[in-house]
């Protein structure tokens, strides 16, 4: 019954999008949001280990980018559940060919898509619509000694936020920019 998952690869190894088709009738709507069977090839052996949930009420308002290093680091599956955002997924793996490149696209409780963010990954999003709520799958619990973070408005990454980015955590506007010493993340 409905909700099966369509896997597409993006240029960043790991960086997948996935489709979720709802089962629709006069009642209304399911859908299936996560799926251990039919995302073992992704998953392969990692277990989700913690679930998280964000509102984020300002339209412009930015979160990220964040990522957490060894032996801390984490896959997520991230959704947004209501509303609409802009969510990019950095590759700041040392030894990747796409060392720094990012990929980006729309999530919204709509299209029902997920994007899957590798450990090594950076991630962070643009609020598209007001109170937009997201959902995190992570296969790691957080660990502040091994969290990490990367400048939203780095001229190097050249991210493309769709809107005027306006409300910033402290945290946040305070990431390193990669011409002050970024090296990387060795996994």
């Amino acid at each position: 019954m409905g909700g099966r998952m369509n896997i597409h690869k993006t240029h960043i190894f790991g960086v997948m999008s996935v489709e979720t088709t709802p089962f629709i009738d006069q009642r209304g709507s399911f859908s299936r949001w996560f799926c251990d069977d039919e995302l073992s090839s992704i998953i392969d052996g990692r277990r989700i280990v913690q679930v998280n949930h964000s509102c984020t009420r300002e339209v412009g308002a930015v979160r990220g980018l964040h990522y957490q290093n060894s032996p801390y680091a984490e896959m997520k599956f991230v959704r947004c559940i209501r509303g609409r955002v802009w969510d990019v997924a950095v590759d700041v793996r040392a030894d990747s060919p796409t060392y720094l490149q990012w990929h980006a696209e729309e999530l919204s409780a709509e299209n029902q898509r997920m994007l899957v963010i590798p450990e090594g990954c950076a991630h962070g999003f643009q609020v598209l619509e007001e109170s937009s709520e997201m959902l995190y799958l992570h296969t790691e619990f957080y660990s502040r000694d091994s969290e990490g973070g990367l400048q939203y408005s780095d001229p190097d990454l050249g991210i493309t936020w769709p809107l005027k980015p306006t409300d910033v955590s402290e945290r946040d506007r305070n990431h390193s920019f990669i011409s002050e010493g970024f090296q990387g993340v060795v996994l």
